[in-house]
C-alpha cells in the first residue's frame, strides 16, 4: 500500500462522521455492545487504543459488529500493526511516526493516520506522501488556532486532531477547512462502559454525530 492509497482510506474513514471514538477498553466483555452503542449513535468509526492488555481482543470482537469501521491506535512499532492487522483492524492511528513504523504499515497493507505536531513533522508526513494526518496532542499543541496556522502554508494536508478535543471545543477544530473529522474519548466515557449505559453512550454518540463540518 503506498501513502497516497493510505490516506485516500483514511480520508473515507475520516468522512463517514465528524468523531472518532477513541477507546480505552479494559474488559473485552464489553467490546461488542460498546461498538454496537456507538455505531446505532451515529459513529461507526472507532479506534481502540492499544493501552490495555485487553485491546487486541477487543479489536476482534469490535470487527464482527455490523456497521463499524474498527481501527487500531496508539501504534508505537512494527510489531503493533502486524498484530493489529492480525486482530481485524481495518486502519492504524499513530500518536507520531517513524520510518519502521510507516514501513511495516505499507508493508502490510494497513491505512495510517499518522500523527504530526509541528509544521516539520507534517512537512515530513507529506514529502512521504502522507496528505492526511493525525494532529496530537492537539490542545497542548496549540488547539485549533495552532492548527489553522499550519492550514495556511500546507492547504494540501487535511487532518484529524485528537488530544483534548471535547464538545466544548470540537466545532473549532471542525470549522477549519483542514479538518476532516477529529478524535474524542468524551462520547464512551469509562464509568458508563463499566455500568453497561449503552443507551447512554448512544446518546452521546448521536449528539457528537450531528455536530457540524
Amino acid at each position: 500500500m503506498t501513502p497516497a492509497e493510505a490516506s485516500q482510506q483514511t480520508a473515507d474513514i475520516c468522512a463517514l462522521a465528524p468523531i472518532i471514538p477513541v477507546l480505552v477498553v479494559k474488559d473485552a466483555s464489553k467490546a461488542k455492545p460498546l461498538a454496537q452503542a456507538l455505531v446505532a449513535g451515529g459513529l461507526p468509526a472507532l479506534e481502540v487504543t492499544l493501552r490495555t492488555p485487553a485491546a487486541l481482543e477487543v479489536i476482534a470482537e469490535m470487527a464482527q459488529v455490523e456497521g463499524g469501521v474498527v481501527g487500531a491506535g496508539t501504534l508505537l512499532i512494527p510489531e503493533d500493526v502486524a498484530a493489529a492487522k492480525e486482530a481485524g483492524a481495518l486502519f492504524g492511528v499513530s500518536p507520531g511516526a517513524t520510518d519502521r513504523l510507516l514501513d511495516a504499515a505499507e508493508e502490510i497493507g494497513l491505512p495510517m493516520l499518522p500523527g504530526a505536531a509541528t509544521a516539520t513533522e507534517a512537512m515530513a508526513l507529506l514529502e512521504r506522501g502522507y496528505t492526511v494526518q493525525k494532529f496530537f496532542p492537539a490542545e497542548a499543541a496549540g488547539g485549533a488556532p495552532a492548527l489553522k496556522a499550519i492550514g495556511a502554508p500546507l492547504p494540501q494536508i487535511k487532518f484529524c486532531p485528537t488530544g483534548g478535543v471535547s464538545p466544548r471545543n470540537a466545532s473549532d477544530y471542525l470549522s477549519l477547512p483542514n479538518t476532516l473529522c477529529a478524535g474524542g474519548s468524551w462520547v464512551a466515557p469509562a464509568d458508563m462502559v463499566e455500568t453497561g449505559d449503552w443507551s447512554g453512550i448512544t446518546a452521546l454518540a448521536a449528539d457528537a454525530a450531528k455536530l457540524s463540518r
